[in-house]
């Protein structure tokens, strides 16, 4: 009896070979039928294989979570959004922006005219027409200033001895808050590692100052920090709503991860060298937290009893990837849906409205459950032969499929729930320039430096994002700490 893998394989032959191959004992049939089983059994896995490093070769940072500087060959960004049909630039009626004169000047430059540069004669002692005033923005000269202070001592009948220093004048020579609030400016908020941030001082303030020096400095604001960093997490733990992300982080060459939770106006950084649920329980945050937590398909989140929102520009990758690898329309559909839902909301808060009506979300629920339902016939689960340990694998359309599926109320909460954003953006704003950290300086030397960096970072960060003075929030740390006392008490 000839199978259909054998039919298959004699096709791939000439006709006389199948001929000669018909005529052979019943033993070396059943022989052939084997050898030809085993081959096209292998050639399958092949293919299978084949297909699995096509797809991972297909994915970039466009229909997935891979980040840009993975993309072997730079594609131009396709945008989700639809296009507006206005040209690039500044719109018509859009006032620009340029340097105007000011009426608060610091210093007054006169300049007389004293020979016609016509004729070249003698104007010295003419009568002058009018005044005209130009300004020149500009940085005066940078140069460290060094003030000597100077203290009466005065030895009292008691026998204590009595100066007049002031608060924070306290070693023979030291630096001064400017000074330090710089240097931790420039490390911890412009990324500079140590050996151009020791560069920058020399060229531009003439001054040599040690590496030693620029530890001290962070290390006096990590621990000027300490109280603010355990309020910060208090007060995330029982947000309405927060993002959580997490990203690695190489300390002293090994892998670590860098873990962050934000809202719109705080952050928090930790390190950490496991990403799962135990960095999480040690860090403190998801424990305690009942709001509503925004993250991707991390599995650890899911851990924690809270309410949740799953990343919508993660789910848009992926479904732009089953569109392009799969070919298949129900992803296209979802993508369609999912950027219409956001139109809505957007309009919908445009209008002052808090929420959508209890019928228009029904209407979209049916929608999608609809264009999931079509995309599951399409991807059929086929249980393996063979049966394995472990979890059985599925396709690519159908994982994304079920999960679409099974957590449909973390996708659309942000439809039905207008304080909840569409994706977790804002909180992968937050972390990206630690990966920038990383691409200036390489990896951290030391545990202890990593944390110097995070502390400070998530307080730099709530302070932007609060509109306060980035170099004014750190120089309060080297004075009266008044601004990180504060900074959380709104």
């Amino acid at each position: 009896m000839i199978t259909q893998k054998k039919a298959l394989f004699f096709g791939m032959i000439p006709k006389e070979l199948q001929d000669r191959i018909s005529k052979l004992p019943e033993e070396s049939q059943l022989l052939l039928e084997l050898v030809v089983s085993l081959f096209t059994d292998e050639i399958d896995k092949l293919n299978l294989r084949i297909k699995e490093l096509e797809d991972q070769l297909s994915k970039n940072s466009n229909n997935s979570s891979k980040p840009p500087s993975t993309d072997e060959f730079k594609k131009v960004p396709k945008s989700l959004k639809p296009k507006t049909g206005k040209k690039a630039g500044g719109q018509k009626g859009h006032s620009g922006e340029t340097l105007k004169m000011s009426s608060q000047v610091d210093d007054v430059v006169e300049h007389k005219v004293e020979i016609c540069k016509n004729c070249n004669k003698n104007l010295r002692h003419q009568f002058v027409d009018y005044v005209e005033k130009r300004q020149v923005y500009d940085i005066p000269e940078i140069k460290i200033g060094i003030t000597e202070h100077q203290s009466e001592v005065k030895k009292c009948a008691c026998g204590c001895v009595n100066k007049a220093f002031p608060k924070g004048v306290d070693y023979k020579v030291q630096y001064g808050p400017n000074i330090k609030s710089t240097i931790v400016y420039l490390q911890d908020y412009q990324l500079l590692p140590y050996d151009r941030t020791t560069e920058l001082i020399r060229d531009l303030f003439n001054h040599s100052i040690s590496k030693g020096s620029l530890y001290n400095f962070r290390e006096k604001a990590f621990e000027k920090l300490e109280s603010f960093e355990e309020r910060l997490k208090s007060i995330l733990s029982l947000s309405l709503v927060s993002g959580f992300d997490e990203t690695g982080f190489r300390i002293n060459k090994k892998r670590w991860w860098l873990h962050s939770c934000s809202t719109d106006e705080l952050v928090y950084y930790a390190v950490h060298p496991k990403r799962g649920q135990l960095a999480m329980d040690e860090i403190g945050i998801l424990p305690l937290f009942k709001g509503i937590a925004v993250h991707d398909f991390w599995k650890s989140y899911y851990k924690y009893d809270c309410e949740h929102s799953l990343c919508n520009a993660h789910l848009l990758r992926d479904l732009i990837f089953i569109k392009e690898r799969f070919n298949q329309k129900w992803a296209d559909e979802l993508i369609n849906l999912l950027l219409k839902l956001l139109n809505l909301k957007n309009k919908a808060l445009a209008r002052g409205q808090k929420a959508i009506s209890y019928i228009t979300i029904k209407k979209y629920e049916l929608q999608y459950d609809k264009i999931v339902k079509k995309g599951l016939r399409q991807n059929p689960y086929k249980p393996p032969l063979e049966k394995k340990r472990g979890r059985k694998k599925k396709t690519p359309p159908r994982n994304l499929l079920e999960r679409f599926k099974d957590y449909k109320v973390d996708i659309l909460r942000f439809f039905n729930d207008f304080k909840v954003p569409f994706d977790n953006n804002f909180s992968e704003r937050d972390i990206r320039m630690m990966k920038v950290k990383q691409k200036i300086s390489g990896c951290f030397r030391s545990v202890k430096g990593a944390q110097f960096f995070a502390r400070t970072r998530s307080y730099i960060m709530t302070a932007r994002k609060q509109n306060i003075n980035v170099f004014n929030a750190l120089k309060s740390l080297f004075t009266d700490n008044s601004i990180a006392l504060t900074l959380l008490q709104n």
